[in-house]
């Protein structure tokens, strides 16, 4: 569905994304993750034809989006970080302008704008003005504007920024429900949801790809680190952070006071567990445990480790 090959593009000198190539298959929902400055608005901009690339090329179902920018277009439902939306229009009235606008067909612009209204849940809505919806709702509507003319492909750029848990919770299963379907590619600074809502994931940082793959493989291929929580009533007088510091497979020790208790974060080499010699410790310096707590690594550890091991 998006074919990228070699793309690349500067500004004035410098380089926000170089060489990139990438493909999503169609029916993928693919997280797009990296830092702020990584390339990836960039890369958004150039497949949505907002902004033409110096060099390299890329296609969505088959078009490409320069030279046939129209027809890459009408295949393609995009919602931007922060959604233009007519505030003065009501929710029913924009999404039939909308629809227009996208070509689709007079006799079917009604049923098409009343299914994507059951489809977003703002069927509730659809008399009201759009400058008095609350930001979820606004959302929703940018995402039915989106889907209005049935695009194969959604590129969706931040979709849940600034709603509050219950409205990223709703945006975040209309979206795992779009898979199958249709194609999305999706921005987003929250790495959990792109654990529960993607197939597989593309990590970019400093304009180049870095990772591409399911999140499971990242976890498994990549040695990223995990850690250790300790709580414990330590003696006085002893040193608990330097021998906790000569335990084989912690990288790093660091301590502070909640009461009578110290607590312990200890991060960790990957794949290690000194969990063992740290309960050694623990009995060995008469230590008073109150937790003792192991965290695996995560998707944000991969992350980290990939966009920071050179920064």
């Amino acid at each position: 569905m998006i074919n990228v090959e070699n793309l690349t593009k500067r500004y004035a000198g410098v380089t926000a994304i170089s060489n990139l190539n990438f493909e999503v298959r169609k029916g993928e929902i693919v997280g797009f993750l990296g830092p702020n400055g990584a390339g990836k608005s960039t890369t958004m901009k150039i497949l949505t034809g907002y902004l033409p690339a110096t060099s390299g090329r890329a296609s969505i179902a088959g078009f490409d989006v320069f030279e046939q920018s129209v027809e890459a277009r009408r295949r393609l439902g995009y919602l931007p970080e922060s959604t233009p939306l007519y505030t003065d229009m009501r929710v029913g009235e924009y999404l039939r302008y909308r629809a227009n606008l996208k070509g689709v067909a007079a006799s079917k612009v009604r049923d098409a704008v009343g299914e994507v209204l059951e489809l977003c849940n703002i069927r509730d809505v659809e008399r009201k003005l759009i400058g008095t919806l609350s930001k979820g709702y606004r959302q929703r509507v940018g995402l039915a504007d989106a889907l209005v003319h049935d695009p194969a492909l959604l590129i969706l750029d931040e979709p849940t920024i600034g709603l509050d848990p219950i409205q990223i919770r709703q945006v975040r299963e209309l979206i795992k429900n779009l898979g199958g379907k249709r194609t999305v590619l999706i921005s987003t600074h929250i790495l959990p949801e792109v654990e529960i809502m993607c197939s597989r994931v593309i990590v970019i940082h400093k304009g180049q790809i870095r990772a591409s793959d399911t999140a499971e493989n990242l976890l498994k291929n990549h040695r990223a680190t995990g850690s250790v929580r300790i709580e414990a009533k330590v003696p006085a007088g002893s040193l608990p952070k330097e021998a906790l510091s000569m335990i084989q497979g912690v990288k790093d020790v660091q301590m502070e006071s909640d009461g009578d208790y110290s607590v312990f974060h200890l991060r960790i080499e990957a794949n290690a567990d000194p969990s063992e010699e740290v309960m050694k410790l623990v009995t060995a310096q008469r230590w008073s445990l109150r937790e003792l707590l192991r965290r695996r690594p995560t998707l944000e550890d991969v992350f980290v480790e990939l966009t920071h091991s050179d920064s």
